[in-house]
């Protein structure tokens, strides 16, 4: 089974944030991971590990075009 590369858009400590993201990708049928979830959890949530949100290669420009819809382009990583 191939595995599907997945693309970092997004490295953040606000979970409200995050998790607007994170809706917004799933309402437009593009899934999405948040890594470094418990790692984060772990430290005791300090802020010290910022959680990653990735996406599939392949919609990751359908992702960032609607995240720069949205206003939320300047949260983005750069390419």
């Amino acid at each position: 089974m191939k595995r599907a590369q997945m693309s970092e858009i997004l490295r953040s400590n606000d979970l409200v944030l995050i998790s607007a993201i994170e809706a917004l990708l799933k309402s437009a049928g593009i899934s999405v991971f948040v890594a470094d979830y418990f790692a984060s959890s772990m430290e005791g949530s300090i802020g010290a590990i910022p959680r990653r949100m990735l996406v599939p290669e392949e919609d990751s420009t359908r992702a960032r075009r609607l995240l720069n819809e949205a206003g939320f382009g300047a949260e983005l990583r750069p390419l």
